[in-house]
């Protein structure tokens, strides 16, 4: 069973780490893919706004397995 919490945090400081925690291992692919190109593609601007999405997806995905 994984925490939310932890989900949180791994998938913010790596993008795809948190969703591969909670065993959505293609999830965390694609954020592990999608969020370097978008960093390099804009600039730094979505890099940020993915590493909010990816930490919130892969919150909400950890609590939602919790019940």
């Amino acid at each position: 069973m994984s925490k939310p919490g932890i989900a949180a945090v791994l998938s913010f400081l790596i993008p795809g780490v948190g969703q591969i925690y909670n065993g959505a291992f293609l999830r965390g692919i694609f954020w592990l893919i999608i969020t370097p190109g978008l960093w390099i593609g804009t600039g730094g601007w979505l890099g940020w706004l993915c590493h909010l999405v990816s930490a919130y997806t892969a919150y909400q995905y950890a609590k939602r397995s919790e019940t």
